[in-house]
């Protein structure tokens, strides 16, 4: 995959090997901050990698509860930048939706290393009606451990960087259909929420999605509102998104490496029906 515009950034440095020291160009991920504005207001700040900034907005809305449907959105565009300066801008314009958008209760500030960070409450989330996913569906467990390796092959930027996190979105045969890169791992996820949502492939009811790093609760309560059915991640997951997941069937996996991973629910989709 090509790496999207700006979402790497070169410096100089000095590197030590061995007793040898010499200067070199290393690249490096970016990281900006990106403004989503609804109605001409602010609503969220959150910094992340740039490139498919309009997936990621449009992801945010869904998996944050602002939107159910891509016909909600009226009109979505990056602002324009101004006299060479970057504008790190989204706005979005909203139509049969009942958000209100003059009253922003909820602080929706996002680091790149939390999703949830400024909520009320984490029972604010779950009882925003996410919905079981599909429990019909069913994925080979040599199939799921031949998806790493894909996503690997599939890093454009982490493969210049060393730096980003990954979400890639698998069909039932186990194709690659989408794989975005961020500093921010809820970023990744909602970008590729976010292209699902502007293809109009939504829900998500017989697909798979990887993740780098951790599978967090904020990655599970993203995957349920796009419909997945399963979850991976080639880390370890939370005490709390393994409760999520338990209480609404996802199933989800962690410490996907090589041949091997770890069912902590509903592994009814990817397990052998006599275990």
């Amino acid at each position: 995959m090509r790496a999207p515009e700006r979402s790497v950034e070169l410096t100089q440095v000095t590197e030590w090997e061995d007793g040898n020291v010499r200067s070199l160009q290393d690249s490096l991920a970016a990281e900006e901050p990106l403004e989503i504005r609804l109605a001409g207001r602010p609503l969220t700040v959150t910094m992340r990698t740039p490139g498919h900034d309009l997936e990621l907005a449009s992801g945010f809305l869904l998996t944050e509860g602002i939107i159910e449907s891509p016909d909600q959105i009226a009109n979505i565009h990056a602002v324009r930048p101004q006299n060479g300066i970057k504008s790190n801008v989204v706005e979005v314009e909203l139509q049969d939706s009942s958000f209100d958008s003059t009253n922003l209760s909820r602080n929706f500030f996002a680091a790149s290393s939390c999703g949830i960070c400024g909520k009320a409450s984490i029972d604010a989330i779950r009882n925003r009606g996410l919905r079981s996913p599909d429990r019909d569906f069913r994925f080979d467990p040599d199939r799921i451990c031949s998806l790493p390796e894909t996503l690997r092959a599939e890093q454009a930027v982490f493969s210049r960087t060393g730096g980003l996190h990954a979400a890639a979105l698998f069909d039932s045969n186990g194709l690659l259909l989408a794989l975005r890169e961020d500093i921010g791992r809820h970023n990744a996820v909602d970008k590729i929420i976010g292209w699902a949502l502007m293809q109009r492939c939504l829900p998500l009811a017989r697909h798979v999605m990887l993740v780098s790093g951790r599978g967090g609760f904020e990655i599970v309560q993203k995957a349920l509102a796009g419909g997945i059915p399963i979850l991976a991640s080639v880390s370890a997951p939370s005490s709390l998104a393994v409760k999520l997941a338990r209480e609404l069937g996802l199933t989800l996996i962690g410490f996907l490496r090589g041949r091997r991973f770890v069912v902590y629910s509903a592994g009814f989709r990817c397990l052998p029906t006599d275990i």
